[in-house]
């Protein structure tokens, strides 16, 4: 799978917001919704915690897109 960057400029960028800022969900409580019903893998785990920090190198999968932070 190809993952696309996310670049951040602080230490680490919640899950919720990453997923806002790389556009593949529209709204904070849809990234809720998607997490909590466990369609997220956090560097190839499932997570359900919307506020799980990223730090650089992380990666998150939803729905076959994949992302990694820089």
């Amino acid at each position: 799978m190809d993952f696309k960057k996310i670049s951040v400029k602080e230490d680490f960028i919640r899950l919720d917001s990453a997923m806002k800022l790389a556009g593949i969900v529209s709204t904070g409580g849809h990234a809720k919704l998607v997490i909590q019903n466990g369609e997220v893998a956090v560097n190839g785990e499932i997570c359900k915690m919307r506020g799980k920090k990223l730090r650089i190198g992380d990666t998150f999968v939803y729905n076959g897109n994949g992302f990694v932070i820089e």
